[in-house]
């Protein structure tokens, strides 16, 4: 059986559920793209995704282009990406978290 992950959409919408075994290579595809050319395009996205799995003979079954999507939204939603210009062309680029680490301080009774 098929292990399926239940997917967000950043407005909310209802989502689709896709299997993990092309979620999980889709995600790791888009990630690495971004951080290693920082503020892309939808297009630039689903293309290097395309030309990847292509390099590696990564089987996929369906559109790669319907699934980048929908994966790229879905890490919208979780925070993961995030759109860094509203108008056309759209861009998206990695979030950023920086943890700040506080000094635990000595409380002397």
């Amino acid at each position: 059986m098929e292990k399926k992950i239940q997917l967000k959409h950043p407005a909310g919408k209802k989502a689709i559920r896709m299997d993990t075994l092309k979620y999980d290579p889709l995600k790791k595809a888009i990630l690495s793209f971004l951080q290693a050319n920082g503020e892309s395009t939808h297009s630039e996205i689903v293309e290097s995704v395309t030309k990847e799995f292509k390099t590696n003979k990564t089987k996929f079954e369906g559109s790669i282009e319907w699934h980048t999507e929908w994966v790229k939204l879905d890490l919208e939603a979780r925070k993961e990406i995030k759109r860094t210009a509203d108008k056309s062309p759209i861009k998206f680029s990695l979030v950023i978290i920086i943890l700040k680490v506080s000094k635990s301080r000595r409380v002397s009774a």
